[in-house]
């Protein structure tokens, strides 16, 4: 049996894919971030060119980045973009799901991260809350609402399997299935 494996390096696969963004639109309205960023992965180096050059036509030059290191394995100082050098540092009093970009001519962005093993329907979901214009909800708060949302999900499955898998039959309240018979009369004496 022959077995073929990619062995593309995480850096190459976020050279060829563009940044997967999503933007507040411009308004008076500030809220706590300015959009959402969803890597391919957790390789700070490689991911950060891409990001930079989708941000250089609205935003302007990124010159630093600041990420708290929890959930990133390496945290280089600079990174290559474009010919340029982008400065990078870490804070661990930082929103460990938050992105902070610095220009100097523009200002400052804050962006929730999401992180690249996150579902599709969830990155979704958390890309549509982070871009809404004057929201008050921070990157941690948004995060632990759809983990929320995902455990809620997979309740609601877990329940719709197993009353497939019984046939779909009603649960007394103690767990077991009950035959039709066994439901009460409603008051026209039918079931």
């Amino acid at each position: 049996m022959t077995m073929t494996v990619d062995r593309t390096a995480p850096r190459d696969l976020a050279r060829e894919v563009p940044a997967r963004l999503s933007l507040t639109p411009k308004t008076a309205l500030a809220g706590q971030l300015d959009g959402a960023w969803w890597p391919h992965s957790r390789d700070l180096a490689a991911e950060l060119p891409p990001l930079a050059a989708a941000l250089a036509e609205p935003w302007g030059r990124i010159t630093r980045v600041t990420v708290n290191p929890t959930h990133w394995p390496v945290v280089p100082r600079m990174v290559a973009v474009d010919g340029r050098t982008l400065h990078v540092g870490w804070f661990t009093e930082q929103d460990p799901d938050k992105l902070i970009l610095l220009s100097y001519a523009i200002g400052r962005w804050d962006l929730l991260v999401i992180p690249p093993e996150t579902a599709p329907a969830a990155a979704a979901r958390l890309m549509a809350a982070a871009a809404i214009p004057g929201s008050v909800l921070t990157a941690g708060v948004l995060m632990a609402n759809e983990a929320a949302i995902g455990r809620g999900i997979r309740d609601t499955a877990r329940r719709e399997a197993a009353w497939e898998g019984e046939g779909g039959a009603c649960m007394s309240p103690f767990g077991a299935p009950m035959g039709r018979s066994a439901l009460p009369l409603s008051a026209n004496g039918r079931r």
